[in-house]
């Protein structure tokens, strides 16, 4: 069988401690990394950790489970996938996070992988999958523990909740959410939608829906729904006041014989395009204020939609 080994590194402008912790803490990895979808840790001991990872290669939806092995000693974290996903047979690898001064630090990602029966096509597609990804990430990381400060200093990225209580059961409500393809009959302000689940909880969403001021908004979003109380997603076509809007949907059961549903987003506004939208005079705070508006209107009505659902199959 053919083993390939590669290795790529980018120099970031941040102390190595600081891009270590980023990296060793995966559920920012949907925030940080334009592949991943979401992250699941479903083991964790003493510099130990099992984590199942969603995310896209060459385009495709992917996802898979890897054990990794945390040494913030020498500041490496290997990673070996548990649970591979065709065409893969066999991935593995390495962080590396090396000081080159006080505020400097190189980062290296070394892949060592297999493709199953030795295929040269799955190899080549392997190979490009990882050489994309790995850059991708190398250069989002790069950016954002460089733009780190900057963004928190400008109140870019923030996150809210909207909460509703249901008197029914949570996996009525949350099948009500999971079932997207139905939206457009169930939702008023969602026009179209086109839904797909290549993998079994692993959806892709897109759809056109309807703001508040008439117009219209095309999305598209992958989507991980987790057993029938959490769904996690992130938006890959985005409008044009964000630059990354992730969430999630959870159904929890209160124990008193109702649910409590929510809706949780994360969004990081982009600066360049709150002119154009929102006048010259527009600052972060009213972008800020305009996207949380336009996200909690859909949210808290897809909501109220799910409860009346939810009370009504009770």
């Amino acid at each position: 069988m053919t083993t390939r080994q590669v290795e790529h590194e980018i120099t970031v402008g941040a102390p190595a401690a600081t891009v270590y912790r980023l990296l060793a803490d995966v559920s920012h990895w949907p925030q940080i990394f334009p592949p991943t979808i979401h992250v699941e840790r479903e083991e964790t001991g003493a510099h130990q950790e099992r984590i199942h990872i969603w995310a896209t290669a060459n385009g495709e939806a992917k996802n898979w489970t890897s054990r990794r092995t945390l040494d913030p000693d020498t500041l490496r974290i290997t990673f070996r996938q548990e649970v591979t996903t065709a065409p893969v047979a066999a991935m593995g690898g390495t962080w590396i996070v090396e000081p080159q001064g006080a505020d400097t630090s190189r980062v290296r990602l070394l892949h060592d992988y297999r493709a199953i029966d030795d295929d040269p096509q799955d190899l080549e597609w392997i190979e490009r999958a990882v050489d994309t990804n790995s850059t991708a990430e190398l250069a989002a990381l790069k950016d954002n523990v460089e733009q780190a400060h900057a963004a928190e200093s400008e109140d870019l990225l923030f996150s809210f909740t909207d909460t509703v209580e249901i008197n029914g059961a949570a996996k009525d409500a949350f099948d009500f959410v999971n079932e997207a393809g139905r939206w457009p009959e169930r939702l008023p302000h969602v026009a179209t939608v086109r839904f797909e689940e290549p993998a079994p909880g692993l959806q892709i969403l897109e759809m056109d829906t309807r703001a508040k001021d008439g117009s219209v908004h095309t999305t598209k979003s992958y989507r991980v729904a987790l057993d029938t109380h959490k769904i996690a997603y992130k938006q890959v076509t985005l409008p044009a006041l964000m630059t990354l809007h992730t969430g999630y949907w959870t159904f929890t059961d209160t124990g008193r014989g109702t649910t409590e549903a929510a809706s949780q987003h994360t969004v990081s506004i982009n600066t360049a395009n709150i002119a154009g939208i929102l006048g010259e005079q527009a600052t972060v705070a009213d972008a800020r204020a305009y996207v949380h508006s336009a996200l909690s209107t859909n949210s808290r009505a897809t909501l109220g939609h799910a409860k009346d659902y939810a009370e009504r199959t009770h």
